[in-house]
């Protein structure tokens, strides 16, 4: 079974090693910071080659946008509802425990250090066109029930699940110390070669290889030290429910396994602009010094001058001594050239969908039509997030808090219990539907009582409710009695005293 692993992970590992030349171009122009595919030290200096910064700013502006649309730290971005198949009654009834477990969940994901690793993330898919995140569970009485990590693109090889379509097959091959194998593999037991290895030793890493792969309707996590030995020790062993690694893509071509990125479509313009300023700031340096010729005539030494203010040059009696070469032109049209470099940079980036600040100020309708105009264009790319990431995500902290004893013991099936995605896009992506059911009330309205009448007025409500994102513990399900209601209110009314949560006191 072990030889069986090891050779899948090898041919997914020669699948992937096609995409490693255009990664490494991708995060040396746009996030050359990161630990990448190149040996270099983390911390290191990995700018030398860059000269113009617009792919960098353009990242960590679209990673940031992203972190704000998608999963809005302290702030509620998802929720549970009633499915579809739940009668109304329970519906009503389980609704302000659902509400009470999102509340709950969310509360552990703003403890955790999930808004710093998932930026990260983000980061990484705008660069690389694939992220991963790990999910794992924290120690019992901690401060938070969730754990993140976000896993470099150097360090994951991936394969795409047959069943659901998503990358559920990972391997993830790390060098640790014996010090961090005993601390993330307790229970494991290690030779005493290694032992002693690591004793003489302590800087000494080992190949460290994870692998979760799809089983049935759950996943096979193994964990093996490879200690060029003829069979890999294991560490761990362990099914899981839901996948504690959690890849996703910006963008998926057809018969390919890795996305592809913002990055990668502007990568020509990225190298472009950057040798442009390169080739501007060389022409400036020659401006400013210039390029100067002299005579051979054995008295000047050009090995000797030093071009500074009040410097004397001597030169022999008739001779030019030193004198400047003249250019054959200048390079004024290289500033229209970056210029327009720099914003199909930005565009492609979609820094420039709203706009700069100093500009007129826009007007709310103008601020709509373009939050729609970026829900649109990233209405594929939000998809298959909510898919690949969203989703996975909320699944796998539902499932730990349910194994505490923490949030109720019910599936998200979608059919009894349903996923209500509450950010800011998935808002955005509803405004629309939100405004022609608006504009067809008012419509209907303004026709008169008869078209009036056919408007159902507390199902209207419900679903704009709905619509916007609005908790399901505050939308009544059931239709109220109105002559309950209304003898309730004539009752009250005799004897002076307000109604019990049926009405507002005014």
């Amino acid at each position: 079974m072990t030889d069986m692993i090891l050779k899948q992970y090898e041919a997914a590992k020669s699948r992937r090693s096609h995409w490693e030349s255009l990664w490494k171009e991708c995060y040396a122009y746009a996030l050359p910071q990161r630990e990448s595919f190149d040996q270099y030290s983390v911390g290191g200096r990995k700018t030398d080659h860059i000269y113009d910064g617009t792919a960098m700013d353009a990242v960590e502006q679209l990673a940031a946008s992203l972190l704000g649309q998608l999963t809005p730290p302290w702030s509620s971005w998802f929720g549970f509802k009633p499915g579809p198949e739940m009668s109304e009654s329970d519906a009503e009834s389980l609704a302000p425990a659902l509400e009470k477990a999102a509340r709950l969940i969310q509360s552990h994901f703003d403890r955790s250090n999930f808004a710093v690793e998932m930026h990260q993330a983000f980061l990484d898919l705008v660069t690389g066109g694939t992220a991963t995140l790990h999910f794992e569970e924290a120690q019992v009485g901690g401060y938070s029930a969730f754990r993140f990590q976000t896993i470099p693109l150097s360090q994951t090889v991936l394969e795409e699940g047959a069943r659901t379509g998503r990358l559920d097959g990972i391997y993830r091959e790390v060098d640790m110390t014996l010090e961090k194998i005993a601390l993330r593999f307790p229970d494991a037991e290690i030779s005493q070669s290694m032992s002693g290895a690591g004793a003489r030793d302590k800087g000494k890493t080992f190949q460290v290889l994870e692998t979760v792969l799809p089983e049935n309707l759950s996943y096979r996590y193994k964990a093996y030290l490879l200690n060029n030995t003829a069979e890999p020790t294991v560490l761990r062993e362990g099914l899981f429910a839901d996948a504690p690694y959690i890849s996703f893509r910006w963008m998926k071509a057809p018969g390919e396994i890795y996305g592809r990125s913002p990055v990668m479509k502007s990568l020509p313009d990225i190298k472009t602009a950057n040798k442009v300023v390169e080739l501007i700031l060389k022409n400036a340096s020659i401006a400013v010094s210039g390029i100067w010729q002299a005579d051979d005539d054995g008295v000047l030494n050009p090995a000797n001058i030093k071009l500074s203010p009040g410097t004397i040059i001597p030169k022999a009696v008739g001779s030019k001594g030193l004198t400047p070469l003249e250019m054959p032109g200048r390079f004024d049209v290289s500033q229209i050239i970056i210029d327009d470099l720099r914003s199909r940079i930005r565009h492609s980036m979609m820094v420039d969908r709203l706009g700069a600040i100093g500009q007129t100020q826009m007007t709310a309708t103008e601020v709509l039509e373009r939050s729609s105009e970026m829900a649109l264009l990233l209405g594929a790319t939000y998809g298959r997030l909510q898919s690949e990431l969203l989703t996975p995500l909320i699944h796998r902290a539902y499932a730990i808090l349910r194994r505490r004893g923490e949030v109720p013991d019910i599936d998200i099936d979608g059919r009894l219990v349903a996923l209500d995605y509450r950010s800011p896009l998935a808002l955005a992506q509803g405004q629309k539907n939100v405004q022609n059911t608006l504009y067809w009330i008012n419509t209907a309205l303004s026709l008169g009582p008869e078209a009036a009448a056919t408007i159902d007025l507390p199902a209207a409500a419900r679903h704009l409710g709905e619509a916007l994102g609005v908790p399901s513990d505050l939308i009544r399900k059931q239709e109220p009695d109105m002559a309950v209601l209304a003898q309730k209110l004539t009752e009250n009314l005799n004897q002076n005293q307000p109604l019990e949560g049926e009405i507002d006191n005014g």
